[in-house]
Parts: structure tokens; C-alpha cells; sequence
């Protein structure tokens, strides 16, 4: 009888925000269809992407993110931390240098306790534009766009309307956006606290995102709303955005499971 082949993987999830991590030298040239098949979540692993690693001269790992639906995107916050972890619990490093397509990303462990690591990361300088108005015969929209290396949209309300799903996804396949964008909306609780909801470009709504809560407490400080630290409540759980030299992200990443997936 002959084996059928697999893909070693490991899962980890960052509030609720699930990748797969997967050697990249396993797959040849198949990223996209492989990364569809392996985040189905019904015949799959199931996860909201797939960072794919490869070794790095300069950097402890390189990482290219593919999307749920196979498209790839520049660097996911949640998903850099989640390499991290793996690193950190096979290596024992305590600072982990990931290269990704938004540049290089420095994650430091603060705290260890079995699957559970977490970590500082230093996401990088935001670049923060001003107002964009959105139109369309079905919903007019204010927001402020703002880069963590991957684009986003970044929308303040007085409360989460109920189709906030479907305003998430109008938004996103506006010609304005060539590329796509990731879009968040934003209720301010606090002079320290917003609560987030997120529909993620290749992906749809998720439970947290890294870069999606860097750019969503950016563009609350940026116009004032609140002050660094910020607590940033996604449904998956918080996690804490420090704007100083530069943003940083501090969060859990937490190692579900290792496996194998059959092609």
C-alpha cells in the first residue's frame, strides 16, 4: 500500500484570528490552490490564512501570507505572531526577526505559559491619510485610510449597525481601491479603548487582526479621539496598540495543534 502525501502544518490562532504555518519548500508553486484547500473549513484544516515559511539569510524566518480565498497579502499582524510562537517554542528564542512583505518585523516575548506566548511586535511607521468619502446607491461612508505596510479603511460609528458586514465588503471592492482593503469599524469606549469589527480583503469577517487594530487605534489617536496606550476589543479579544517611535502591537498567540495534511 502507498502512502498518500502530506504537508506537516501547525495551527495557531491570535484571538481567535487562525493561520496555518506551513514550510514553504513542502509545495512548489501551488501556494494558492493549497492554501484554499487547506483553510476550508469544512473539507480543510480550516484558518483565515496561511503563512507559508522560508529560511532567510538575514531574518530568523521569511513568512508570505496567502489568504483564505489564495490571494496574498503583504504581512497580518496576528499571523507574524503566530510564527513567532512556532519559532519561539521549537527554538527557544525570546526575540524573533520575521521578514514579510510589509519589511521586517521584530517580535519580543514578554510571557510564556504552555501553548500560549506573548508577544511585543514592532509593527512598523503608519501612514495616515486623510478623510475618504465612499458613495454608492446603497451606503455613504467616512473613513480614514491608513497603511501598516497592508491597506486599510478605518470607519468611526456611534454604535456597530447590523449589516455592518455588508458595508464592509461594499467598501472593500470600490475602484478606489485597486488592490482591495481591509476595513474596520470603530467605536470609541474610552479615553484608552475602542471596540472593532473587521472585514478582512480575501477573507471576510474575522475575530481579531493585528494590523487591522495598529490601524484602527492609529486613526483614533490620530484625530484625537484617544490617547496612547490603546486597548483595541475585537470579538476574538483585546489586544494593546502603543504608538511611540513607532507602533507597536502586544497580544497572545496561542499553538492549537500540529498535524498533517494530505494531497
Amino acid at each position: 500500500m502507498s502512502s498518500t502525501p502530506g504537508i506537516p502544518f501547525t495551527k495557531a490562532s491570535a484571538c481567535g484570528n487562525d493561520f496555518l504555518i506551513v514550510q514553504g519548500e513542502n509545495v512548489r508553486d501551488e501556494y494558492p490552490a493549497i492554501t484554499q484547500r487547506m483553510c476550508d473549513r469544512h473539507n480543510g484544516v480550516g484558518a483565515d490564512g496561511v503563512e507559508w515559511i522560508f529560511s532567510d539569510r538575514t531574518a530568523d524566518v521569511m513568512a508570505r501570507l496567502f489568504n483564505a480565498d489564495g490571494s496574498e497579502a503583504e504581512i497580518s499582524g496576528n499571523g507574524t505572531r503566530c510564527v513567532a510562537a512556532e519559532l519561539s517554542s521549537k527554538t527557544g528564542k525570546t526575540e524573533v526577526t520575521i521578514r514579510t512583505g510589509a519589511g521586517l518585523k521584530v517580535c519580543r516575548l514578554i510571557s510564556h505559559e504552555g501553548p500560549v506566548f506573548q508577544f511585543e511586535s514592532a509593527m512598523g511607521q503608519p501612514v495616515v491619510e486623510g478623510p475618504l468619502t465612499i458613495e454608492t446607491m446603497w451606503l455613504k461612508s467616512v473613513g480614514t485610510k491608513v497603511s501598516m505596510g497592508n491597506p486599510h479603511y478605518v470607519v468611526f460609528m456611534e454604535s456597530f449597525p447590523d449589516d455592518w458586514k455588508r458595508r464592509g465588503a461594499l467598501i472593500g471592492s470600490q475602484p478606489v481601491f485597486p488592490h482591495g482593503t481591509n476595513v474596520e469599524f470603530v467605536v470609541v469606549r474610552g479615553q484608552n479603548e475602542i471596540e472593532i469589527r473587521l472585514f478582512e480583503r480575501g477573507v471576510g469577517e474575522t475575530q481579531s487582526s493585528g494590523t487591522g487594530s495598529c490601524a484602527s487605534a492609529v486613526a483614533a489617536i490620530a484625530s484625537q479621539r484617544v490617547k496612547s496606550p490603546v486597548r483595541v476589543v475585537a470579538p476574538g479579544g483585546p489586544q494593546i496598540v502603543r504608538w511611540d517611535d513607532q507602533v507597536y502591537l502586544t497580544g497572545p498567540a496561542t499553538l492549537v495543534c500540529r498535524g498533517e495534511f494530505f494531497i
